[in-house]
């Protein structure tokens, strides 16, 4: 193997090398000549013309291949010098060595460092050869075949090593690879053409057994097997590079930038075998530059690069030549001229490479725009301290694991005479006295407490790792101790007092109990004109009167005492009536109607929630075989308490109702609350998988932001979101609302999923909603809840003499409605395939 090396700079560290080489090769000469000249029989001028004939072509004919910047040449000369070796002594082999290759160097006008190193390296290879086969005691004019083959291949295989570790180190300095690495390269090919040489070593041997003269004719016979070599090479080669591009495109498929202009770079790198791959995005503008090693550059374009030389571009676009996202260079210490398969090869891995990128730049603005929606979905706006739902799932989560990390508890506080501030300075003032506050409490909490704003004037603080429940009052103190000095408001010296009230962690209810406890120990202290009161059970009739209720629990679900009212679901531009939700109710003989707000936990934690559940399934699917027999054919929405979904029975017991009412399990949709605890998934995926499975609908209930549940829907694959009613209430006077109802409805869009908005009681909000994109809602502007008999007669009396509608359509028939982006049209709002709701 020959290098051949454009850089001055790395020839001059190839010069102790080369010497080295040059000095025993010239050591080598002399001893030869003198053995020639004293002991060795001497050949003829035609012998001596063959050897070097023979010697001359196989330098002469090569296999070139490149690493980076340096091109290589691997020639047959090793084999060449062996079969002149068959015909000549040693001594005669190493001068004709040298004579043809300074020869052809000088015709060639290589360069003095490589023609050297070429004539020095060749001679000591012939030299070796020949010691090798004289000290097996192989002569000249052996007849015995067998006596020769041995010889001869160990000949040969010397020949083969020497130039294997004098060119290699040499080939590392020049090209920067290891010697380990450049060894393993294409190892089973050089092999295998090794032992094609030895082969055709042996073949000529016999052939010169006849006649030495014949000599003359091995050149052609090296030729063809040259051809032959090249061409096997060509092809793998080809091969090599088609399966690595496979390989680099697959890595691509990433969603990280970084990753993916990493992989990039270090890939194309060796897939080109260049010194330095350089990418430059459009964007920023950025660009990244490395090697096969790794990234040593990372920052803006326009910094120049270390490596000076050639560079070959190609633009990163698609195949059409559209999005053009930036450049994509590949730099070499010398110059080079990529092959027609590497300029397609190049051209196909720009157009991989630009997909990557705008792939994962895309998705990288989906998660800035999802995590922007997730901050605004657990922080206050205003103020930037959490929010309720953050409080709510922080504690919940806290709760979880109270007892690993010490005592619970909530400090609610809310500001004296508030609206004041707001009705004389007005609401900027308020606003900028809500913020002070809020700076206040969070540089009073600690690291680990967590400050929240619940609303208005009203502010939490999440007391965690408590060593005792009495440390709570002496923190709360602290706390609304600092909102005591006064506020400037507008270079105004404002005086600005709290109540808080102070809950310790129940040992059951979870948040919302917490909650409920501090909220009734604030008001406890407004109502004396204290700063700080401590919830207290006996003082709570609240608590007193859930407990008597849930005691009277077991008699409500065996005299049928819960009932089922239902709240229509519409078509937000037709008006048409396209489902009805289930609301439970407990009518008690004493207290009359009681929310399910004051009763639903008492039922989770009796154990009669499998038969509350059945009683109140059983009602709803009732109520729908009435609507359909009177020819409404609606679904009916039910909802499902979290624990239910742990009851490997429940998909049973839903089934069986269905059957038993001869209702298709598409009727029915399962409301899941967007809280639903993750931590028994498993057990949830088999439930929810056997009902969605049995045709059964499912929704996600109280949908936060379209984002905050991502991933609760990549667990369970839901039919239908539901937007909460709070960010409908908001709508109209806050972008943020308005901006996650958008999120959500462009969510439901791209997973094909029905979207619900609850809360609809304005005509404002229904147009709102609509020109939005939402198609169906639900609220008091359409109906309350109602009795199922009242829900079917107002089913059959419709709206201006339309059976099934309840409110007018917001567009007469044939009108003519310019849309905007993303706006569902009349008509078109309830899809193929989801009959009953509007997607």
């Amino acid at each position: 193997m020959t290098p051949q090396r454009r850089s001055d700079g790395t020839d001059r560290r190839l010069l102790p090398l080369v010497g080295l080489v040059v000095f025993l090769a010239a050591v080598a000469t002399i001893v030869s000549a003198v053995r020639l000249a004293n002991d060795e029989p001497r050949v003829g001028p035609v012998t001596w013309l063959a050897l070097i004939s023979l010697v001359a072509a196989g330098f002469t004919v090569k296999v070139r291949i490149r690493i980076r910047a340096n091109n290589h040449d691997i020639a047959w000369t090793e084999t060449a010098i062996i079969i002149g070796l068959t015909v000549a002594p040693t001594s005669t082999v190493v001068l004709a060595t040298g004579c043809a290759l300074v020869l052809v160097t000088t015709l060639a006008r290589i360069p003095a460092i490589r023609a050297a190193f070429g004539v020095g390296k060749n001679m000591l290879v012939a030299t070796a050869a020949g010691t090798v086969l004289h000290a097996s005691g192989w002569q000249v004019g052996e007849e015995s075949v067998l006596a020769t083959i041995l010889p001869l291949s160990l000949a040969y295989l010397a020949a083969v090593l020497l130039d294997e570790l004098v060119a290699l180190p040499v080939i590392a300095i020049a090209s920067g690879e290891r010697v380990q690495e450049l060894f393993r390269e294409d190892w089973e090919l050089r092999l295998a053409f090794a032992v094609g040489r030895l082969v055709v070593v042996l073949g000529t041997f016999l052939i010169l057994r006849g006649d030495s003269r014949l000599l003359i004719a091995v050149p052609p016979l090296m030729l063809s097997l040259h051809l032959l070599y090249s061409n096997r090479v060509k092809a793998r080669t080809e091969q090599q590079a088609w399966q690595r591009l496979a390989r680099t495109t697959d890595a691509l498929n990433v969603v990280d930038l970084d990753k993916v202009l990493t992989t990039a770079v270090t890939q194309a790198a060796e897939l080109f075998s260049a010194d330095e791959v350089e990418i430059e995005l459009r964007d920023g503008p950025r660009a990244v530059r490395g090697t096969r090693g790794g990234i040593g550059y990372d920052g803006p374009a326009g910094d120049l690069s270390s490596v000076q030389g050639s560079a070959v571009s190609a633009p990163l676009e698609g195949h059409d030549g559209s999005a053009d996202v930036g450049v994509l260079r590949l730099r070499f210490r010398g110059p080079v001229q990529l092959s027609e398969r590497e300029q397609y090869t190049l051209r196909t891995f720009a157009s991989a490479l630009c997909t990557a990128v705008r792939n994962a730049q895309a998705y990288a603005e989906l998660a800035r725009v999802a995590a922007e929606h997730a901050h605004a979905a657990t922080h206050d706006a205003l103020t930037g301290l959490a929010n309720r739902r953050q409080l709510l799932e922080r504690g919940t989560e806290q709760l979880s694991t109270r007892h690993a990390e010490g005592v619970t508890a909530l400090v609610l506080i809310d500001l004296n005479h508030f609206k004041e501030v707001n009705d004389t300075l007005g609401h900027a003032a308020g606003d900028q006295v809500l913020m002070q506050v809020a700076d206040r409490l969070r540089a009073a909490a600690q690291a680990e407490d967590l400050v929240a704003r619940l609303g208005g004037d009203e502010f939490a603080v999440l007391l965690r790792g408590l060593p005792a429940p009495a440390v709570a009052a002496h923190r709360a103190e602290a706390l609304i101790g600092t909102l005591h000095q006064p506020l400037d408001v507008d270079g105004m010296r404002i005086s600005v007092e709290a109540s808080g009230g102070i809950a310790v962690a129940p040992a059951s209810g979870g948040m919302p109990e917490l909650l409920r406890r501090a909220d009734v120990a604030m008001y406890q202290a407004k109502r004396a004109g204290q700063r700080v009161s401590t919830y207290a059970p006996t003082r709570d009739t609240a608590d007193l009167g859930r407990l008597t209720l849930g005691g009277e629990l077991p008699r409500a679900v065996a005299d049928h005492e819960f009932t089922v009212n239902f709240q229509p679901i519409v078509d937000l531009a037709s008006g048409e009536v396209t489902g009805a939700e289930a609301l439970a109710r407990w009518h008690h003989p004493t207290h009359g109607m009681i929310d399910p707000l004051r009763f639903l936990e008492a039922v989770e934690r009796s154990g009669l929630l499998p038969a509350f559940a059945e009683a109140i399934l059983d009602q709803a699917l009732l109520a729908a075989v009435s609507w359909r027999a009177a020819g409404f054919d609606l679904p009916v929405s039910v909802n499902v308490s979290p624990r239910s979904l742990l009851d490997a029975r429940f998909p049973g017991a839903v089934l069986a109702r269905l059957r038993a009412h001869d209702l298709p399990p598409d009727r029915l949709v399962l409301e899941l609350t967007e809280t639903l605890t993750l931590s028994q998934l498993d057990v949830v995926d088999r439930v929810l998988s056997r009902l969605r499975d049995s045709g059964v609908r499912l929704a996600l209930d109280d949908f936060g932001t379209g984002y905050s549940s991502l991933s609760l829907l990549s667990r369970i694959p839901v039919h239908e979101l539901k937007i909460d009613r709070s960010f409908v209430t908001a709508m109209e006077g806050s972008a943020e609302a308005a901006a996650v109802i958008r999120s959500t409805l462009d969510l439901g869009r791209s997973l094909d999923l029905t979207v619900v908005a609850e809360g609809v009681e304005s005509e404002p909000q229904r147009r709102a909603l609509w020109e939005l994109g939402c198609a169906a809602g639900q609220g008091h502007l359409f109906a309350r809840p109602l009795p199922s008999g009242s829900l079917l007669a107002a089913l059959q009396r419709g709206s201006g003499g339309r059976p099934g509608t309840l409110v007018p359509p917001l567009h007469d028939t044939g009108a003519v409605i310019r849309l905007a982006p993303g706006r569902r049209q009349p008509g078109r709002s309830r899809p193929t395939g989801l009959p009953h709701l509007p997607a």
